[in-house]
């Protein structure tokens, strides 16, 4: 048993001892190797920086919204007369849409009449007594308020007899309706949409370092999806007041023409909002920038070496970014290979 496990143990040892020889060499002889190549230089692209002017365009996503929508929904309980709109036709303002059977609260509104006026019989009389001294004050008082009561109730009913009539609350488009004739209709059942989309609201958020520089009564351009070959203006008329603490983004709204019919509600807009011009700007291409964890960097060439710098962008276009610090005029801004480069490895650069 002895011998066994002697044998075991000069076997594992032999392996390991193996193991740590081919490693040692294999560590060796490419060593030298690495160490040679390390030193070669990389073959990268540089692109010069020059000063220039730059259009500061902020490029956001917005939404596009009905200048005034509305859901049309019936203020009475009861079952649907006529419907007087075609689904998808405009509409004036005040236009009767449809109307809830309103019988039984003609009625009612009968009787009170009735009641009304013997109340005001009533009271005209107390009156006369009252100027006679054949009655008391308090007398004519309360003829006077049964009076009032009554003429109170003709006035609710009749007010009820008018909200069986729903009318448009304002020009616009009007869509799919979802009731019939015959169909019993409540408070809470949607019957149909309403739309005013001659003019339309273009909401997006920018972000707050940005807010000192926009103004009311702005231009801005945007496309939509599907129709990226026309351009859009709108200008904007409100500015929401706070940043929003969760994104720490300024909510800003403005307003298109939509006479033609052309752009829909709820698409979404690529928006082109114009800040400021800037004269003698580091703009430098896209691919240059490096996201890390503090920030961004790019790699300039140095006497021969790739150097690491810190940045801090502002506004990027699909080819290009602004700089606003840490780099300057002259600088060799390398554009490729930049993922694989490290602080003060050798380059030779191609300046495009």
């Amino acid at each position: 048993m002895k011998i066994k496990t002697l044998v075991y143990s000069l076997l594992i040892i032999g392996l390991v001892g193996l193991i740590g020889y081919r490693i040692t060499k294999n560590s060796d002889s490419k060593g030298p190797k690495d160490k040679e190549k390390d030193k070669q230089p990389i073959t990268v692209s540089g692109s010069v920086v020059h000063l220039q002017t730059f259009d500061n365009n902020l490029a956001l996503s917005g939404s596009i919204e009905a200048n005034e929508q509305v859901e049309i929904r019936s203020e009475v309980s009861g079952i649907v007369k006529n419907i007087y709109f075609q689904e998808g036709s405009n509409v004036t303002k005040g236009q009767v849409l449809f109307k809830v059977n309103d019988i039984e609260l003609k009625a009612q509104l009968a009787q009170a009449k009735t009641k009304e006026s013997l109340a005001s019989e009533n009271e005209r009389r107390a009156k006369l007594l009252l100027q006679k001294e054949a009655i008391s004050q308090e007398e004519y008082d309360v003829a006077r308020a049964d009076y009032q009561s009554a003429k109170a109730q003709s006035q609710l009913i009749q007010a009820q007899i008018e909200k069986t009539s729903v009318r448009a609350p304002f020009s616009g488009k009007i869509g799919l309706r979802s009731i019939s004739p015959g169909t019993y209709v409540t408070p809470t059942l949607l019957v149909a949409k309403l739309v005013n989309v001659n003019q339309l609201k273009i909401t997006f958020s920018i972000p707050e370092k940005y807010a000192s520089q926009v103004k009311k009564n702005a231009i801005i351009t945007f496309k939509v999806t599907g129709a990226e070959q026309q351009t859009y203006s709108a200008t904007i008329y409100a500015i929401e007041p706070e940043v929003e603490i969760a994104t720490r983004t300024l909510k800003v709204r403005a307003l298109a023409d939509n006479k033609d019919g052309k752009l829909l509600p709820g698409t979404f807009a690529n928006v082109q909002l114009p800040l400021d011009i800037i004269k003698d700007a580091v703009v430098i291409p896209t691919e240059a920038i490096i996201p890390v964890q503090d920030g961004k960097k790019v790699f300039v060439a140095n006497k021969g070496m790739a150097k690491e710098i810190m940045v801090e962008t502002a506004t990027r276009t699909d080819a290009s970014i602004l700089v606003l610090s840490g780099l300057k005029a002259g600088d060799t801004v390398l554009t490729s290979g930049v993922m694989s480069l490290k602080d003060e490895a050798p380059i030779i650069v191609k300046v495009k």
